[in-house]
């Protein structure tokens, strides 16, 4: 290969494998667990935890969809799957009524508070404990370097 597209060198194609595989394997084993051990994908895992971690257990969902990288019909979607559940209400944010609030009920707690654990046990498993405390420090860095852009471009700036 060869003209004016500068290649990944060694080094940059196996960072960008390894990345790879990190990105596309990681949220499938986290799935897994998730799925066998509560009957729940990570992404649903994912949005009611970010939902538990509020004061009011209670988010605006355009807000939630972009904490939870998603797009707004998917997480509408989601929702109703975890409406169907009774583990989140919607209703009409009452300072604006154009937004619309999410809000996880005490059954929907229960679950993430069940959940937790086993979770937590494979994030550290998968990504914590392979890593020295500045192996974290490092890869936290270089992470939120990656993110910022991607999350510039996703918003088209």
């Amino acid at each position: 290969m060869t003209g004016s597209t500068p290649w990944l060198d060694d080094e940059q194609q196996k960072l960008w494998q390894d990345l790879r595989t990190v990105v596309v394997a990681l949220p499938m084993l986290l799935d897994r667990q998730l799925e066998r051990d509560e009957g729940i994908s990570n992404f649903e895992y994912s949005v009611m935890a970010r939902l538990s971690m509020t004061e009011t257990h209670t988010m605006r969902l355009s807000e939630l969809a972009a904490q939870s990288n998603s797009t707004q019909p998917r997480l509408s979607k989601l929702m109703a799957r975890l409406e169907q559940q009774a583990w989140v209400t919607r209703h009409p944010d009452p300072v604006n009524g154009r937004y619309t609030l999410a809000t996880l009920t005490d059954a929907g707690l229960r679950k993430v508070e069940h959940s937790a654990p086993a979770h937590v046990e494979q994030v550290r498993k998968l990504v914590f404990d392979p890593l020295s405390a500045a192996q974290q420090r490092h890869l936290g860095a270089a992470l939120a370097r990656i993110a910022a852009l991607v999350r510039e471009q996703l918003d088209g700036r």
